[in-house]
């Protein structure tokens, strides 16, 4: 007569194991996620360069290379290349000119606002803070709308770090 053996399962370590594997997939997710951003981001950029360069000062002639582009590109892939895209896509470009300036830590979403500051000064110091202290979109618009660069520098000391407390 064969004896029975019956199984034991250890329901701690089965969630254990499932915690740890739905945190390697969430992982990967992130990494894939900041790996797409900072393709399109860098897409968008040269996006931009290559219809500044084609434009040069020809104002008209750039209105209808976008729009020629947009009717195009937007048939092949999209609303996210209409006439409104392209042109953020071209002041990107100007905004920062030099690739290498750009956070790749920082979204489309992000560059969109920080392309509305006209002061050059302004708009890095937001783009750098932005990527080191990883503010959302809606933190950096509340930080622009409420002069957070102003209220620092114009703040000494202990004033100073509770003007950057705000932030967490």
């Amino acid at each position: 007569m064969a004896k029975k053996s019956i199984k034991q399962f250890d329901e701690k370590n089965d969630e254990r194991v499932y915690v740890s594997v739905r945190e390697t997939l969430e992982s990967a997710r992130g990494k894939v996620e900041r790996a797409v951003n900072s393709a399109m981001v860098e897409a968008y950029w040269e996006i931009g360069r290559q219809i500044v360069e084609a434009t040069g000062e020809r104002a008209e002639y750039g209105k209808h290379l976008v729009r020629y582009l947009a009717e195009r590109l937007t048939a092949e892939y999209g609303k996210g290349f209409d006439y409104t895209n392209l042109t953020n896509m071209r002041k990107f470009y100007q905004a920062f000119p030099i690739l290498d300036t750009v956070c790749q830590e920082l979204s489309w979403s992000h560059y969109r606002r920080l392309m509305r500051i006209p002061n050059k000064e302004q708009r890095e110091f937001y783009m750098r803070v932005a990527a080191e202290e990883r503010w959302t979109v809606r933190q950096l618009d509340h930080q622009i709308a409420t002069s957070y660069r102003e209220r620092l520098l114009s703040s000494q000391g202990e004033k100073r770090e509770l003007i950057r407390s705000e932030i967490q």
